[in-house]
């Protein structure tokens, strides 16, 4: 008799094979609803309207891998004690989490501006809102088309 080996036959190997090709299969959610990412920006940013302007965000048209994909964020701001950008958050409607990253300045800072690599999970637009000391929004957004995507369940 042997010990410690389960019994398997033929048909207990088909059915476990089938189960994990269906699991394989399955279509698991890997980015964030766009519920999620509303959610994140009023977390961040209350109800306050965001105007579209002064955030320049540049990424490639195309990136071949979305595990490093270049950013650059740039806010026209003079950077003085009166009038300067507090922080600027990046966010993504089809990453796991939408909110990927977010910087704080100072006037010390001397100017407003980002450099970055960020993951993707496939095409979309990335957007960046800036927060003044005013307490205005602004934002820019870019799309790039992502051909091997990151952030993955397999």
């Amino acid at each position: 008799m042997r010990k410690g080996l389960p019994d398997l036959n033929r048909r207990h190997l088909l059915t476990a094979g089938a189960g994990a090709v269906m699991i394989a299969a399955s279509p698991l959610r890997s980015f964030a609803a766009q519920a999620d990412l509303e959610r994140a920006r009023r977390e961040l940013f209350g109800d306050r309207p965001v105007t579209e302007g002064r955030v320049s965000l540049k990424l490639p048209p195309i990136a071949e891998n979305g595990f490093s994909v270049p950013l650059s964020v740039d806010i026209d701001s003079p950077m003085t004690a009166d009038d300067y950008v507090k922080r600027v958050a990046i966010l993504s409607p089809r990453n796991p989490l939408p909110l990927i990253a977010q910087y704080h300045f100072s006037p010390q800072s001397g100017c407003a501006s980002v450099e970055a690599r960020i993951r993707m999970s496939g095409t979309q637009t990335i957007q960046a809102i800036a927060e003044m000391s005013d307490g205005t929004l602004w934002s820019g957004s870019q799309e790039t088309v992502v051909t091997l995507a990151a952030c993955v369940v397999l």
